[in-house]
């Protein structure tokens, strides 16, 4: 990890203001917002003071550092940091855009322009800072935000957790006994602890929809082509999508606006910017991909979002997997299982030798041995069964508005429990009771959310997966509205926060 201090640049009385959520003669958020009472302000919020000068860039960079470092040592969030650049940036001002001076995260997953990208592995400790970013990152600058480091991920984004071996785990704010979730746990963890308002994270099988529903935030992965353009060829394959995690609907919703690609294959969405009035037909099921029942808890949670989705006029309607999701789960996990098995050859191409556990963790090496156990068609096989599965969840999706499932099977786990160091055999049974309801959206391209509207017993977040039609955010952002009003949880504050 490198080095995350640096000289205090501003007297402890103004990083203060802006850690209580108000700056010297700020005013108050409006009362009527479903984030009014929040004990810490949303982007949206820090924006509008930014603009009206009742903070500077360079107080809230200053605080936002302050904070990170009162925590980084307790939650593992940060594996890079860019602090003095962040500070300069502040200093200099000449950001535009909605969110024009809001300190902001890059998953360590992409390259942002002077960090290096560590992909939560041993093997890049070395590699050089980023000289190149992508086009999706810049969308970020340009939306006014200032970059102040990276935020962890598991090893390459494989597992629902981070915590990944050459680096410390990423712990939940709620209990730091448990689970962040993955692979977007770090951005996560960053938001929930209140040291910013909103970070970036993808979603390739799971990565933004679970670290919000441990974490307890909102958390909306896009459609496929809607941030980046598609890649060429089999669509099943092209899986990943890029959005943010976030307290509020309306910070998510704003920056949905300013970073999707009119260019994307999609009519744009443009600024959802409160609840819609369409009653909606919400499909409901609980029994997850690999066939399991959720825990009891996770049950009742989700029983609580559909009555709730009822009381607000809604039409609930049972339903179920329109794929054979014992299928669908094996067919994913070749396709997981096989860029896993890219990424070990490419290693061992570099090292001149087969890479081992120096240099990637014992999962990422048994899923690349799981394809070499495999015969030759499996991989096309299992490609064109999620080509079907994409289009029978299509057909699905046009009898009802939306669906509502549970995110994952059990609240937030212990750490330990899904890392990268479990025998390979024990870790893909665990995985397969624990994951099973968010990677088909993925397959599918089409856009899925978790709402966190509720905790368990013990004080952890269950979210709420509600997914619909690709192409339609519009839908779900309005619909998370209207759950943000009727049930807000901008209030709650996790024990580990700053």
């Amino acid at each position: 990890m490198t080095d995350i201090s640096r000289r205090g640049l501003l007297a402890a009385s103004a990083g203060a203001a802006v850690l209580s959520g108000c700056a010297t003669g700020a005013k108050p958020p409006v009362e009527s917002s479903p984030v009014a009472k929040a004990w810490t302000p949303d982007a949206t919020e820090l924006a509008s003071r930014l603009r009206n000068k009742e903070v500077s860039a360079v107080e809230l960079m200053d605080a936002t550092i302050r904070k990170a470092e009162a925590l980084q040592g307790r939650l593992g969030f940060l594996v890079n940091s860019d602090f003095d650049r962040a500070m300069d940036k502040a200093r200099a001002g000449g950001q535009s855009g909605p969110f024009a001076g809001v300190p902001f995260l890059v998953k360590d997953l992409d390259d942002a322009i002077g960090m290096p990208t560590r992909s939560g592995s041993r093997w890049t400790l070395n590699h050089p800072p980023a000289k190149a970013q992508d086009v999706y990152i810049d969308s970020f600058e340009r939306a006014g935000l200032i970059f102040f480091g990276k935020s962890a991920s598991p090893e390459y984004g494989f597992l629902p957790t981070t915590e990944p071996i050459g680096y410390r785990p990423t712990r939940n704010p709620w209990n730091t006994d448990h689970s962040s979730g993955g692979s977007s746990g770090g951005a996560a963890v960053a938001v929930a602890a209140g040291i910013l308002p909103i970070a970036h994270a993808s979603d390739g099988g799971g990565s933004i929809r679970i670290p919000a529903s441990n974490c307890g935030l909102f958390g909306l992965k896009p459609s496929r082509g809607r941030m980046i353009d598609p890649m060429p060829g089999t669509r099943a394959t092209d899986i990943s999508v890029n959005h943010v995690v976030s307290r509020s609907v309306r910070d998510s919703a704003a920056l949905f606006a300013a970073t999707e690609r009119p260019t994307g294959g999609l009519a744009p969405v443009g600024l959802v910017a409160g609840p819609g009035r369409k009653r909606l037909k919400v499909g409901l099921f609980y029994r997850s991909g690999s066939g399991r029942q959720p825990d009891a808890e996770v049950r009742s949670s989700v029983e609580g979002t559909a009555n709730l989705l009822g009381e607000l006029g809604h039409h609930i309607e049972p339903t179920d997997w329109p794929v054979d999701s014992i299928q669908f789960g094996q067919d994913f996990l070749t396709l997981w299982a096989a860029g896993a098995a890219e990424l070990v050859a490419a290693v061992g191409k570099a090292v001149g030798g087969p890479a081992d556990t120096t240099m990637l963790e014992p999962f990422t090496l048994g899923m690349a041995q799981l394809v070499a156990s495999l015969p030759p068609s499996a991989l096309g096989e299992a490609i064109s069964r999620l080509e079907a599965a994409a289009k029978a969840y299509d057909d699905w999706l046009r009898r009802f508005d939306v669906v509502l499932s549970p995110v994952l099977t059990k609240p937030p786990v212990p750490l330990g429990y899904v890392s990268g160091d479990v025998p390979f055999a024990e870790l893909s049974e665990r995985l397969t009771d624990y994951v099973g309801y968010t990677p088909l959206h993925n397959v599918a391209g089409a856009p899925a959310m978790s709402v966190p509207l509720s905790w368990s017993e013990s004080g952890l977040p269950i979210g709420s997966q509600i997914s619909a039609r690709i192409g339609q955010e519009r839908t779900l952002f309005e619909l998370a509205y209207e759950l943000e009003i009727a049930r807000p949880w901008a209030g709650r504050r996790p024990p580990v926060s700053a």
